[in-house]
């Protein structure tokens, strides 16, 4: 591919629409700086696909948009279009077979960027498959900026293998194996996730196998044990119906009894309460007695408790006084001992008083000597406790120092480590490549151009499905109608046509007819076409001549002359009638206004209607008829004649009448029908294309509508992406920002820890300088406090034994004074005691006079015997009780055995009821039982045979005990273990088929990786070759080569080493700048050699080198243009006068980039010839 020509519009400062032709292989782009002539290499590269805006030199993807001048308003839009000519069809793919190549992109204001190939809207990754391998992208090797050059050579070996791999076309070998391990990947998962369902399946039918065993012996227990279960439930419902009918005649039995003994106790309790009368009456009068004993026994109670208290309360007085006497003693001594004791301590008071006074005037001695010894001691305290307080200070001080100091240096390592630290995140922390980013949103932004397409697609469907269905509904009421109007005339041509039919076999012709096998020949008013409105007229002239029949053959009319008609019949014969007109009326003839398609007939018609002329009145019929010749007549629309000498007024004849009009009629139904047919027809093609219409059109909104949930639900996914992707980048900037920030803050706190460190070593050493001389002035201090705390113990020891003295006489001063004053309390207590018992001791004497013991007896002896007056009469009415009871309680003896006999009747009746119902409910639970587990009693008959209840229960529990040793029973187990083998045959072909294939990718991978590690081996060691010869034509010398970092050369970087005529450097970062701009050249232009890009694009490559390198670059150039179309900018006069062709960028509206095209040959020959 070759390129022609370059449009811009829009793009930076191209605001105009520029084409810039691109004729010849070395075209240069001269201008002053600031003129725009790297915008042209900026508008390539953005048109290839690149989407990072500080690669544009722009902060956002807006500014490659212009902006506006001082003259100039901004615009919406910029454009850039390549136009590449392919004559050899070295275009990948499709485009191939186009001989020139349309490859733009756009870009609103919006943010919506469009890529286009040959007007066709293609994605960013199609334009990026166009060019892969040819050396062309948006930061391929083939496109060097300014800048750049330094990037390459500085690259690193990671980076600079990029480049190799796009000069040897790998780079479609490694999409391949990017979008084949994706696939490996995905397999993979999907092998991991069905071998994770088989081994569990694999235990899930291990377990089922185990359960469907259990299952089957379960299912055969159960069905032995529904079997003898039901055996059992037959053999004791027949026990059951048996033990219902014995006890239904032992109730019987037991009922009898029970009616006998009711009768024996009614005749008992009637007794019984005659008895009880008698024994209410004597109880009432047993009563009353008792009251009597109870009124005397409380009278005597009373007396006997009176004179019981008088004798318990002399004895109690009595025993007071004895007791008022031996306190009266105790008190009397007590008064003594305590006179004794005041004399005693009142003696004790005085010695204590002296000891006082004494110890206070000794002490008041001493105090006077102590406060000169104190404030020694103070003096010294104070002195020695500002010496070491001068000690302390320096100690926290030197230790705040060191302190800072182990601080300082703690700090130092820390911000050693996090420096490590930082970098290392530095380092390790790649950068999110933000050509992901760009490709997501043009990705999003192509998805959202398609979603609103969709969206408009379908609301344009939904505002054409209305029209539609209007259209169809129209077409459907139009078809109707026509259908009803088609059946309104079929209905009326049908009745016509049995009208004109029944006029046709009417009277006794048809019959004749049939006999001569005429009855199929037409009648003439069939053949004939009359002009509308003349038919009464025809009828009149023609009458039953309308019905003539035509005869072929006239030999025929001997035959009918033996059978004639029996009505009247007209027969057109056969043959070449001329009839000639004797004269001419201005009237018109009756048979110019008949015609008949055949020629024989429409003579036939000439001579019967030739003299006939019409009127259109009678007037002027009448008016004109002087002029008739003999035997013509007129006939006017009505069907009245005229002759020269009479009028013949019109009547229809009954059968023939409206013939002619019935047929006409009947021809424009026919013809009316068929046209509305054709018109039904067609109107129901047009619905049902209507109909297609519509269903296509649902079908299509349905499409659309799938359409654009699934865009919407990727452009959502998009979206996601983005914005992880935006934020990444993001995170990515702030991280670094915050990296760089936090090592220059490192540094600072590096540098200020470290004068602190030394700071703090100076202070330190000036500290335990004052330390050491402080420490002497403290020894000395403590020794003067020493000798003063000596002095002051000694004073205070004295000072303390006279204080001891002084409280210890104190204190027995203050103990006799308490003592003295408990004994004047205590005899104060003991002469109110003796008061006390005086006036006790005489109460108690005249008590005891007052209450002699004899007084009460006389009354009490009274008491006694009325008493007993009450005793006997009370034992009268008990003996007289006592018989009432013993006759009482007879009867009830007698009663209660009545009665407890019937009470054992009754329970056993209803035990024996109970019983009943039970043995009854036990055989209706039994027959129920059988009923819902479907049992037949009749094949159960022949199981019966000799078994009992016992035995068959004990086999039921077996069975029973059998089926719990089961455990749970998964009954659906048989069938989970059929669904499952299925499942796992099914699962077994999926592992299979998905090994298969992911051994088919990984042969694949490993072929390409065969291929492309040759092929990048091989572009290794051709490109270095190319280098190594390369570089010494450029440098005039020197070697340089290319080495390999590592052992795989897929993975591994490339180093380049390049040393310079008379150099032997060790890296290439020491090269001057014009040495790594010609090294970096020799480097790319090697790669060209290997795979030629279509053009490259220089930009000011040349500006480090001098003339004589400057030379040797355009030489190489020059060289190279043979296969490549070069496209530089330069500010070199040497560089420009390699160029075939100079396109001049010029600024002088400001703002505004403008291009003017010289062709340096044109020009040479413009000059020679001048």
């Amino acid at each position: 591919m070759r390129l022609t020509k370059l449009k811009l519009s829009g793009f930076k400062s191209f605001v105009d629409p520029t084409s810039v032709a691109v004729p010849g292989q070395l075209v240069g782009v001269v201008g002053p700086n600031g003129c725009g002539k790297s915008n042209i290499m900026d508008a390539v590269r953005w048109v290839l696909g690149e989407s990072k805006a500080s690669e544009l030199r722009g902060e956002s993807m807006m500014d490659v948009i212009f902006n506006g001048s001082s003259n100039r308003k901004p615009v919406s839009r910029a454009s850039v279009e390549l136009i590449f000519e392919n004559l050899l069809g070295r275009a990948l793919g499709q485009w191939s077979q186009y001989t020139e190549l349309s490859v733009k992109r756009t870009l609103t204001r919006q943010g919506q960027s469009d890529y286009f190939i040959n007007n066709l809207k293609v994605r960013r990754k199609d334009i990026t498959d166009l060019f892969l391998g040819t050396g062309l992208g948006p930061r391929a090797y083939a496109i060097i900026g300014q800048g750049m050059i330094s990037r390459i050579i500085e690259a690193r070996p990671d980076d600079l293998r990029v480049f190799l791999e796009e000069a040897a076309g790998v780079t479609r070998y490694k999409e391949r194996r990017k979008e084949t391990n994706g696939r490996l990947e995905d397999t993979r998962e999907n092998l991991l996730r069905v071998e994770d369902i088989r081994q569990e399946l694999g235990n899930q039918m291990e377990r089922l196998e185990a359960q469907a065993e259990v299952a089957r012996r379960y299912q055969g227990l159960n069905e032995q044990l529904v079997l003898r279960q039901q055996v059992l439930w037959l053999l004791k419902k027949r026990e059951a119906e048996a033990e219902r009918q014995k006890l239904s005649l032992d109730v019987e039995r037991a009922t009898t009894d029970l009616e006998a003994q009711s009768a024996a106790l009614r005749e008992t309790e009637a007794r019984t309460e005659e008895t009880r009368e008698a024994h209410f009456a004597a109880g009432d009068a047993l009563h009353n007695a008792q009251s009597d004993m109870y009124t005397a026994n409380a009278e005597v109670a009373r007396l006997e408790a009176e004179i019981r208290h008088r004798r318990e309360s002399r004895s109690q007085l009595e025993a007071r006084l004895a007791q008022l006497e031996d306190e009266l003693k105790h008190w009397g001594e007590t008064a003594e001992k305590l006179t004794e004791d005041r004399l005693k301590w009142e003696e004790t008071q005085e010695i204590t008083k002296l000891r006082v006074e004494e110890a206070e005037a000794k002490l008041h001695e001493q105090m006077n000597i102590a406060p000169q010894v104190e404030e020694d001691h103070v003096q010294a305290q104070e002195e020695l406790q500002r010496l070491k307080a001068r000690s302390t200070n320096g100690e926290q001080k030197l230790e705040v120092e060191l302190t800072n100091k182990a601080h300082a240096q703690r700090a130092l390592q820390a911000i050693t480590l996090r420096r490590e630290r930082l970098r290392e995140e530095t380092g390790g922390n790649d950068a999110p490549d933000e050509m992901d980013l760009a490709e997501k949103e043009e990705e999003l932004s192509l998805l959202r151009e398609e979603l609103a397409g969709d969206q408009d697609q379908l609301q344009q469907l939904q505002q054409e499905m209305p029209q539609l269905e209007a259209r169809r509904k129209e077409a459907q009421a139009e078809v109707q109608r026509i259908e009803r109007e088609l059946a309104a005339g079929q209905a009326r041509r049908a009745a016509l046509e049995q009208m004109q039919a029944r006029t046709q076999q009417s009277g006794k012709l048809p019959e004749w007819l049939r006999r001569h096998d005429l009855e199929n020949a037409p009648p003439l008013w069939q053949r004939i076409h009359v002009e509308a409105g003349w038919e009464e007229a025809v009828e009149a002239v023609l009458r039953e001549r309308l019905s003539a029949i035509a005869c072929d053959d006239p030999a025929k009319l001997d035959a009918w002359l033996d059978d004639r008609p029996e009505a009247r019949l007209s027969v057109v014969l056969p043959g070449d009638f001329n009839f000639g007109q004797n004269f001419r009326l201005t009237v018109e003839v009756l048979s110019a206004r008949v015609r008949s398609d055949e020629p024989a007939l429409q003579a036939v018609l000439d001579d019967w209607l030739g003299q006939v002329r019409t009127a259109e009145t009678l007037a002027e019929a009448l008016a004109v008829r002087a002029d008739l010749p003999p035997g013509a007549v007129i006939v006017t629309r009505g069907g009245d004649l005229v002759s020269a000498a009479s009028v013949t007024f019109f009547a229809p004849d009954q059968g023939e009448h409206g013939l002619l009009e019935r047929q006409r009629e009947i021809e424009a139904l026919g013809e009316g029908i068929a046209m509305a047919e054709e018109k039904a027809e067609a109107i129901r093609e047009q619905l049902v294309m209507l109909d297609e219409q519509v269903e296509d059109k649902q079908a299509e909104m349905g499409e659309i509508r799938q359409y654009v949930a699934d865009r919407q639900q990727r452009v959502h996914a998009v979206q996601v992406e983005v914005l992880k992707l935006s934020q990444a980048i993001e995170r990515h900037k702030e991280q670094k920002e915050r990296l760089q920030e936090q090592l220059a803050e490192l540094a600072e706190e590096e540098e200020s820890e470290r004068e602190r460190d030394m700071s703090a070593d100076e202070r330190i050493a000036e500290i335990r300088d004052g330390l050491s001389r402080i420490r002497v002035l403290v020894h000395g201090a403590q020794t003067r406090l020493d000798e003063c705390e000596r002095a002051v113990r000694a004073e205070r020891e004295r000072n303390s034994d006279f204080d001891r003295a002084l409280r210890e006489a104190q204190f027995s001063l203050r103990e006799s004074e308490g003592k003295l004053q408990d004994v004047f309390a205590q005899q104060a207590m003991a002469q109110r005691e003796l008061n006390r018992i005086e006036k006790d001791r005489a109460q108690c004497a005249e008590q005891v006079e007052a209450a002699p013991p004899d007084v009460m007896e006389g009354a009490l002896q009274t008491a006694l015997e009325a008493r007993q007056a009450a005793e006997k009469v009370l034992a009268e009415k008990r003996d007289a009780l006592e018989a009432a009871t013993n006759a009482l309680r007879g009867f009830e003896e007698q009663r209660l055995r009545i009665e407890q006999g019937l009470e054992p009747l009754r329970v056993r009746i209803g035990d024996l009821k109970l019983k009943e119902q039970a043995a009854a409910l036990n055989a209706e639970q039994f027959a129920m039982q059988l009923l819902e587990a479907g049992a037949n009693e009749e094949a159960l008959q022949a199981e019966l045979g000799t078994a009992r209840p016992p035995a068959l229960q004990g086999e039921i529990t077996r069975l029973t005990n059998a089926i719990a040793e089961l455990g749970a029973v998964n009954m659906a187990a048989l069938q989970e273990l059929e669904t499952a083998t299925e499942r796992k045959g099914y699962l077994d072909m999926q592992a299979a088929d998905l090994t298969e294939a992911m051994e088919t990718l990984e042969n694949a991978i490993r072929r390409i990786d065969r291929e492309t590690r040759d092929l990048l081996q091989s572009t290794f060691d051709t490109v270095n070759g190319h280098f190594g010869r390369l570089f010494p034509e450029l440098f005039g010398g020197g070697r340089a080569e290319l080495v390999m970092t590592g052992d795989e050369i897929l993975d591994a970087g490339v180093q380049v080493i390049a040393q310079p005529p008379g150099k032997k450097n060790s890296t290439i970062h020491l090269l001057s700048g014009g040495e790594k701009a010609l090294t970096a050249i020799a480097l790319v232009f090697s790669m060209f050699q290997l795979n030629p890009a279509p053009f490259c694009l220089l930009d000011e490559v040349d500006a480090p080198l001098d003339d004589s390198n400057t030379e040797r670059f355009c030489t190489m150039v020059k060289k190279m243009s043979g296969a490549t179309q070069f496209l530089f900018i330069s500010h070199n006069k040497i560089a420009m006068e390699m160029a075939e062709q100079l396109v001049g960028v010029t600024m002088q509206e400001s703002g505004v980039s403008r291009v003017v095209e010289v062709d340096i040959q044109e020009a040479l020959k413009m000059r020679d010839a001048a």
